[in-house]
């Protein structure tokens, strides 16, 4: 008889701690999905960027003012933008108006744009309100042979809740510095 008031006990036991082993599992799960990591923050609102400036075909120009606001909206007022792409001059891009401006031009002449971000390593600050993304862009242009690919630096501060680029610029990879440098000497 006291062999089936064990077993009984030991049922409930067992039974209790799955039940808080669950619930303290669903507790984390409910914490990292209400209180994600800055890191995920980050690496999906750099993934929602892509999504926004990623488009196909020719938009109307309602939908080209609203999409090209809502891409503008990922950076900062002030943001800087330093292109350094081979085969074109050094290009600055001052302010989100002026990046707004672009975008929208971008759209109405292009007749489709595919972006990807990839390849990213972050390092955010310490008190977690700003961090440094080094990425790998990938685009396709709609009647273009090539892709696009492009190592980028950005720079993100945390302003009002939400993570903003303040701070984009092009990375010389080791094999376009060579180039350079065959290019310099050969004159």
């Amino acid at each position: 008889m006291a062999h089936c008031g064990e077993g009984a006990l030991m049922k409930r036991w067992v039974w209790r701690s799955v039940l808080i082993l669950a619930a303290f599992g669903l507790g984390v799960w409910l914490w990292t999905i209400l209180f994600p990591s800055p890191d995920r923050v980050i690496r999906k609102r750099l993934a929602n960027l892509a999504q926004a400036v990623s488009f196909q075909g020719h938009e109307s120009p309602v939908a080209t003012l609203a999409n090209s606001s809502r891409v503008a909206d990922f950076f900062t007022r002030d943001v800087e933008v330093k292109l350094d792409v081979p085969g074109s001059s050094a290009q600055m891009i001052q302010g989100r108006d002026e990046l707004f401006a672009i975008e929208q031009r971008v759209r109405l002449l292009l007749g489709s744009l595919q972006v990807q971000f990839l390849d990213i390593n972050l390092v955010i600050s310490s008190d977690k309100k700003s961090a440094e993304a080094n990425l790998t862009l990938q685009a396709k242009v709609a009647g273009e042979r090539d892709q696009i690919v492009q190592e980028l630096k950005l720079q993100l501060n945390k302003l009002e809740g939400s993570w903003k680029i303040q701070r984009v610029e092009t990375i010389k990879t080791l094999s376009r510095m060579e180039r350079h440098v065959q290019i310099s000497s050969s004159d």
